[in-house]
């Protein structure tokens, strides 16, 4: 078997011609970009990429239940197959102005490197592993997922990877760059935490429980948790609401909680100090009620659970990508992210995640952009990871 080394001298062909066609993979780039893909609602993308798949000659193009589009590029042999992965939602919500701007180099305009980038690439890498100049010896399947960013909670590559058991090892596209490697999945548990009491008049029914009042006493005992520096965990209260006037005592109030860690351990430690947390935070406020009045309740709803895991630093996946990377001039940064990686990591599947060429910054806010100078030197690396996972025939 060659080595990373000797497969990227021998894709040097392939890579001349990704070149040759560097324009037209930055116009599909700007084409996807400009349909718009809120979380939850990737349909019309989706049907751009499939018509996209089949142009292409991928067999079996379909779309699963999650919305996952998958077309598979058949190797020299059948047998467990390398994943190729690219989200296919944006943060932006419905209504945002997606038109791609031109400013000298730059691309604007929201998506256009997280994931407009990722999807173009992994056209690109389609188009070239043609199973006819280039053919592997492993199939790939090239998959557009859906959920991947916010609450969509990684449902595309959850429903893609836990119906398999037939995958050798996975590669996600993920926006601009071409130094960084994600070989360790950021794990994410999310909850919505609603208090609930009678209500009434801030004069007439004081005394009664009040939820804004409980909900405040979570969230300072929330704050006051002490999370570990190693391995690195974070805890924090991102949204907050309930009431329906300064005069009224609220029925309902809630709190969103937000749990990160890159162990198993950690998440469900602190998910236990979480729910102690708002339990002695209901058990408080029931303690100050009038007597005979209704006691508040409460309700824990996890809205969000992403796994986490890590690949060796040592294994041959990771290994062939630190490879890659200084083949194309690059010195590679090993991280640690949420993305659609995490899935098959948590699955024991060795899975990276990697950008797809040239230069980006500003993503998930409305001045999003990026820069191709150099686009076609990730795209190499890309690539040769690809052909290296999954072999040259």
């Amino acid at each position: 078997m060659p080595t990373t080394a000797e497969t990227h001298a021998l894709l040097s062909d392939a890579h001349r011609r990704m070149t040759a066609r560097d324009a037209a993979i930055v116009r599909a780039q700007v084409a996807v970009s400009e349909i718009a893909a809120p979380t939850g609602e990737e349909q019309r993308r989706a049907a751009w990429v499939a018509r996209r798949f089949t142009a292409l000659g991928l067999s079996d193009v379909r779309s699963d239940a999650a919305g996952n589009v998958i077309g598979r590029r058949r190797g020299a042999r059948s047998g467990p197959a390398v994943a190729v992965c690219a989200h296919l939602d944006t943060v932006f919500p419905r209504g945002t102005t997606v038109r791609v701007r031109h400013d000298g180099v730059l691309l604007l305009g929201p998506g256009i490197g997280d994931n407009g980038r990722g999807l173009a690439a992994m056209l690109a890498l389609a188009e070239e592993i043609d199973g006819v100049r280039l053919r592997t010896d492993r199939p790939i399947d090239f998959v557009a997922t859906t959920g991947e960013e916010g609450t969509g909670d990684l449902r595309g590559a959850k429903a893609f990877f836990r119906s398999r058991d037939d995958v050798a090892s996975a590669i996600a596209l993920d926006g601009a760059g071409d130094e960084r490697i994600v070989h360790r999945g950021l794990g994410s548990r999310r909850y919505r935490i609603v208090y609930r009491g009678p209500g009434g008049h801030s004069w007439a029914a004081f005394g009664v429980v009040n939820p804004v009042h409980a909900a405040g006493t979570a969230i300072a005992k929330l704050a006051a948790i002490i999370v570990p520096r190693e391995p690195r965990t974070t805890l924090s209260v991102g949204r907050v609401g309930g009431g329906i006037a300064v005069n009224a005592i609220a029925d309902e109030a809630w709190l969103e909680v937000d749990l990160r860690s890159t162990t198993v351990r950690m998440l469900d430690r602190y998910e236990r100090e979480i729910r102690l947390a708002v339990r002695a935070a209901e058990i408080e406020e029931n303690a100050r009620r009038v007597a005979a009045s209704p006691a508040l309740s409460c309700a824990v709803e996890m809205i969000g659970d992403r796994p986490c895991g890590d690949v060796p630093a040592d294994h041959p996946l990771v290994l062939s990508a630190i490879d890659a990377t200084r083949l194309i001039g690059r010195e590679p940064e090993l991280a640690t992210a949420s993305t659609d990686a995490n899935v098959p990591i948590s699955l024991g599947v060795p899975a990276i995640a990697i950008g797809a060429g040239g230069r980006g910054g500003d993503a998930h806010t409305p001045g999003e952009w990026f820069d191709n100078t150099s686009g076609t030197v990730g795209l190499a690396r890309a690539l040769t990871i690809v052909v290296a996972a999954a072999g040259l025939a």
